[in-house]
């Protein structure tokens, strides 16, 4: 790949990508980027609008006699920097994903010469530069609750990795609890309304929940390139079956007391949305590429 006579920054939206410091700041405001996804947002940006395939950019991040997991390499190297810059693959403002093929970037970038006077952003500028960059659709009203990455605070991945997947175990232990207790969940249900049908509601829903858990502890333990993605994907399916199961608590009400029920009953509660903060912190990833020696 033939590189263009590389610029000394970047300017995009309001971000400024210095590759002789090998910073990435917002508004002036630096934000952590380590060092080989600050390196492939450098070859996207030195090619605006232009196809770089993941084999282009593999052999720019890794030199000759180097074997290397391209694919989740390079994968990993571009959800560092959509967390980063706030994007997503699913609408993406500044790094599209071409599938099977590779990355492109589609905001406009402003190359700064090597022998400009370094300047503030003026305001100016960054309206300017927001105008052209496309935009995220309205939120509902509803979801603007939910945090995004950019105020979620940092935390070390193998935290936020351990946290989710206990999170995943516990809910396994959910389902396969009651569905090896059918007999006394059953006798508790009897005095209530519709007794059959919330006893079919709850075989269902931990039948279909028991792959699907087991899917995303996979993918998390293993590392699957897109696991966030994904996750993120099937989060508002998870959410209310997961609010469902909230009420799981009360089916111990043989062996604990209707107040400690209710007490992990509304724990439960905010389970899901805890998940989601723990997959944009991280969780899902590796922080680098799986690199090995020949």
């Amino acid at each position: 790949m033939t590189d263009p006579q590389p610029a000394l920054r970047y300017r995009f939206g309001t971000f400024e990508a210095d590759a002789a410091t090998g910073e990435l700041r917002k508004q002036g405001v630096r934000i952590k980027l380590n060092a080989q996804p600050f390196q492939v947002l450098l070859l996207l940006l030195g090619h605006p609008g232009q196809l770089l395939t993941r084999e282009e950019i593999s052999r720019d991040l890794w030199p000759d006699g180097t074997f290397v997991d391209s694919e989740h390499g390079v994968n990993s190297a571009v959800n560092r920097i959509r967390e980063a810059l706030g994007d997503t693959a699913s609408n993406p403002r500044f790094i599209e994903t071409l599938a099977r093929r590779g990355y492109r970037f589609v905001a406009p970038v402003e190359r700064i010469a090597l022998n400009e006077d370094p300047s503030p952003i003026t305001t100016e500028q960054i309206a300017t530069a927001q105008a052209a960059i496309p935009t995220e659709p309205a939120t509902n009203p509803r979801f603007r609750i939910l945090a995004s990455p950019q105020e979620l605070p940092k935390a070390s991945y193998p935290v936020v990795q351990t946290l989710f997947i206990l999170l995943q175990c516990m809910y396994l232990g959910f389902y396969i609890g009651a569905l090896a207790n059918l007999a006394e969940i059953a006798d508790l249900f009897s005095p209530l309304p519709r007794a059959t049908q919330a006893f079919a509601i709850l075989i269902v829903t931990a039948a279909i929940l028991i792959p699907v858990r087991a899917f995303v502890l996979s993918a998390a333990l293993f590392h699957a390139p897109g696991a966030r993605e994904k996750f993120l994907r099937i989060w508002p399916f998870l959410l209310v079956l997961d609010e469902l199961w909230s009420l799981s608590p009360f089916l111990l009400l043989h062996h604990i007391n209707f107040g400690l029920a209710l007490a992990c009953a509304t724990l439960l509660v905010y389970s899901p949305f805890a998940q989601r903060s723990l997959v944009l912190m991280g969780a899902g990833g590796a922080d680098a590429a799986i690199v090995h020696t020949r």
